[in-house]
């Protein structure tokens, strides 16, 4: 197989630029703390070619279009016995990696976000994640409190990880092209082993918040109890785009289910 046709169910937009593809291989900077890569998507190879170039990790990768799998079984032979055909969605990390590994990919965008909530399901075996993806999906996820795009997304990963963003991807690099721009995003692992609150409650606090986002975090979050004492907090007087995941943390303290 000469070719892989892109494959629009799969939100597949094959990288064309070599040196992007470089460059997002040679973002992956904290290899001493694994010493396997995984691949999400690599269609025909244009990254795994220069992450098979780098020695001091093992490249894996998974991919669930069988058309792809052929192709890098053929061109890339060195590869084959580590390719896993499957979605990576359904797979049983925990099950699959033993040892801390890192992610990599042009993540197909329709599920780039679900992507990385399953990692920081396993977060303590992923010290590393870099990742293109939609641009606006990636500025959400790097912003700081106080930006209008900083959201749900962005609290939950900052949470666990400290997070870059790299650089922009034109697209015009891509085949087809997508209608939108792209961005290079690294995600490293913070030293956050546990929230210092009841994380399932933290994050229906978050999610309550910015679900009415242009409301307070009094109006926002009614379906809460204030325990006693915290009433007039300035918290409740802010909009959740203001509080940092530390706030947020305290925020959780301050409530209760009902």
């Amino acid at each position: 197989m000469s070719f892989v046709p892109p494959k629009k169910h799969l939100g597949q937009h094959f990288l064309r630029d070599e040196n992007i593809a470089a460059k997002i291989a040679g973002s992956l900077v904290h290899h001493t703390k694994y010493k396997t890569v995984l691949e999400i998507g690599p269609g025909m190879g244009v990254l795994t070619k220069y992450l098979l170039q780098r020695p001091e990790f093992e490249t894996r990768v998974v991919e669930i279009d069988r058309d792809s799998v052929t192709y890098l079984q053929e061109h890339y032979p060195e590869l084959a016995p580590r390719i896993i055909a499957a979605d990576f969605l359904k797979l049983d990390l925990a099950e699959k990696f033993k040892e801390p590994f890192a992610i990599i990919g042009n993540f197909p965008y329709n599920i780039s976000s679900q992507i990385l909530f399953k990692a920081l399901e396993v977060r303590n075996l992923v010290p590393e994640i870099v990742g293109m993806f939609q641009k606006e999906v990636a500025e959400r996820i790097a912003e700081p409190p106080g930006s209008k795009t900083y959201g749900i997304t962005s609290v939950l990963l900052q949470a666990f990880y400290d997070i870059q963003y790299l650089f922009t991807v034109s697209e015009h690099v891509f085949h087809p092209p997508p209608k939108v721009k792209s961005a290079v995003i690294r995600l490293t692992r913070n030293q956050t082993q546990k929230l210092d609150c009841d994380e399932d409650l933290f994050v229906r606090v978050v999610k309550a918040g910015f679900n009415q986002r242009r409301k307070t975090l009094r109006n926002g979050l009614k379906q809460f109890k204030i325990k006693a004492g915290f009433e007039q907090h300035r918290f409740f007087s802010e909009r959740a785009e203001r509080l940092s995941v530390a706030d947020f943390v305290e925020l959780t303290n301050m409530l209760e289910s009902v």
